[in-house]
């Protein structure tokens, strides 16, 4: 008798939970597509990292009058082409409303197609390649684009020094560095200026011959804006080998990684970036107090980030794109994927990085980059100039 009371007992508790609120929470589900290894892992890492403290300080959102509990789902694109196939549809098959990445234009175009068939869309973070968004209406994106960041870079390396002849230098079959190669060729020209350029294979771990390729032909500047890891490979060989011209890059290289390697060295080094500590505007200072609290309190999370609390560019536009996909849910006024799609040409976004809205094409309507170089007795980054182009 006792045991039917107490099943009783247990039954009732558990009516009374749920009448007074221990009904489980409705759940939304945002995809996280980017590299936590491969060439590409450490950016990504940093990317990501931005998308998991926004949903630590945002972890609810209110969808047509109903609170959900954002989930993230994040998976591992590695970095390569081949795999990101794989890595999408495992997203699609998760059920998630909308999907943030990836950190590598390549992976991006090759998982489109997987995206744009399931009807799920995508919001890229820092994938700059113009060929992400052309010609579909599912891929939308926050940061700038190639065309204005390599000419940013071509207008630096003319106007700072005074450069007629620049090296470039390029992964093989890599769609980032080899755009953006491209159309700092493309505006480097148009201001007179000569180029060399070469390119290297997969896999390419020793850098010694193309930067004594880039002294032996005059360059007046070094302009490559590859991956983390072969950054820190051609920057220990431009100091040994005495590389007294500037080394340019793109997004890419704004890592702490580059600065690990950069510092004690006499390498001039340049990049173009999405975002600059500095700001005294009040989301930015509230986003990188925030955030490097986050990093110095979470061990993981720190590890991700390299090992220290430099704040990554692409960490903040992570940030952004985790709230500019929250209003993209917000303006669906659905969870279903479809309805994001539809919602996301008309959202807009007051972000850390800037305010964010897009154009016909899904791209972001941006015209202002960040230049900054290395410190090389502090290991940091010195803010140069925020610059348009011409």
């Amino acid at each position: 008798m006792k045991k039917v009371l107490l099943s009783l007992c247990g039954a009732m508790l558990a009516l009374a939970l749920v009448s007074c609120g221990g009904e489980k929470a409705a759940v939304v589900k945002i995809g996280v597509f980017e590299p936590a290894s491969g060439d590409n892992g450490a950016g990504g890492k940093q990317e990501t990292l931005g998308i998991q403290y926004a949903n630590s300080v945002t972890p609810n959102v209110t969808i047509g009058g109903k609170e959900y509990k954002v989930q993230l789902e994040i998976v591992d694109n590695e970095s390569s082409n081949d795999k990101a196939v794989t890595a999408a549809s495992e997203l699609i098959s998760k059920g998630v409303s909308v999907v943030l990445g990836s950190y590598g234009s390549g992976v991006s175009i090759a998982a489109s197609d997987t995206f744009a068939a399931a009807q799920v869309g995508a919001i890229g973070i820092t994938c700059t390649n113009p060929q992400v968004t052309l010609g579909n209406d599912h891929y939308f994106r926050i940061c700038f684009l190639d065309p204005f960041q390599g000419t940013v870079l071509a207008n630096l390396a003319a106007d700072k020094f005074a450069a007629k002849k620049a090296y470039c230098l390029s992964k093989l079959g890599d769609d980032y560095s080899g755009g953006l190669v491209k159309y700092f060729v493309e505006a480097f020209k148009k201001l007179g200026g000569e180029i060399v350029e070469e390119t290297f294979p997969d896999g390419t771990s020793d850098f010694a011959a193309y930067v004594a390729n880039a002294k032996k032909v005059g360059a007046d500047v070094f302009f490559s804006p590859v991956s983390i890891e072969a950054a820190a490979l051609i920057i220990e060989q431009a100091n040994t080998q005495g590389l007294t011209f500037p080394i340019l890059a793109g997004d890419t290289w704004d890592s702490n990684v580059v600065l690990a390697q950069a510092k004690g060295t006499n390498v001039q080094l340049y990049v173009t970036t999405f975002f600059v500590e500095g700001s005294t505007d009040a989301k930015v200072t509230e986003f990188v107090d925030g955030f490097r609290g986050y990093l110095n309190t979470n061990a993981t999370a720190k590890t991700n980030n390299g090992g220290d609390d430099e704040i990554a560019a692409v960490s903040a536009m992570g940030f952004d794109a985790y709230y500019t996909a929250l209003e993209a849910l917000k303006a669906a006024g659905s969870t279903k994927s479809a309805d994001v799609i539809k919602a996301l040409p008309g959202v807009k976004y007051n972000g850390v990085s800037g305010a964010i809205a897009f154009d016909k094409t899904g791209d972001a309507v941006r015209d202002v980059a960040y230049v900054k170089k290395v410190n090389n007795e502090t290991g940091k980054w010195d803010f140069v100039a925020q610059q348009s182009v011409k």
